[in-house]
């Protein structure tokens, strides 16, 4: 069995973090900015802009992400943090009328990005970081985490849409099904505290 640890994305592991948006899907051109700006600023970027944002983003602190390693290798990563930081998600509509949660409430975090490394796929890293994305955000201050996955039961997904994450994984994790503005395309909740 391997050894799976799980890290936050800090300016040292930076290195660990372009490893693991780099090995497959739209992890190297997005840089995970897809969410945190406007779709002018996204149009308007270089993916070598979104890494500096990227950059600045980690230099900043706190943490916008945690990395998983196996054995020691940056194998995944999943974006956990207030919701408010993400702004492109307050200004979908389809999200704005369906979730519950005041949209300037820094206690509701969002997770909206998984990379895995296609070597290291089908080994269900994408539970352990959520499960870690969970223990992350509740220690952060988070009442509660929403996401916005694929329901793949719904037909064949593109493997580049599955950075939003599987429905099932979030339901295994205790997440509950909050509205579905659209088919495949449900919005998911868990309440901390």
């Amino acid at each position: 069995m391997p050894t799976i640890t799980i890290e936050p994305a800090t300016p040292d592991r930076f290195d660990d973090a372009q490893h693991a948006l780099d090995g497959g899907g739209d992890g190297r051109s997005c840089q995970c900015q897809w969410w945190t700006i406007t779709n002018a600023e996204w149009n308007a970027s270089t993916q070598e802009q979104r890494a500096r944002l990227l950059r600045d983003e980690v230099d900043a602190g706190p943490p916008p992400a945690l990395i998983a390693y196996v054995d020691g290798e940056a194998a995944g990563w999943v974006r956990v943090g207030p919701r408010t930081k993400q702004v492109r998600l307050g200004r979908t509509k389809n999200y704005t009328a369906t979730s519950l949660e005041p949209w300037d409430d820094p206690a509701v975090w969002a997770v909206t990005c998984f990379v895995v490394r296609r070597e290291h796929r089908g080994q269900g890293l994408n539970a352990t970081l959520l499960d870690a994305a969970i223990a992350y955000a509740r220690d952060g201050g988070a009442r509660v985490i929403e996401a916005y996955p694929i329901d793949t039961s719904e037909g064949k997904t593109a493997t580049n849409d599955l950075f939003h994450g599987a429905l099932s994984t979030f339901e295994a994790a205790g997440f509950e099904e909050v509205g579905r503005p659209k088919a495949g395309r449900p919005i998911v909740s868990l309440t901390l505290s």
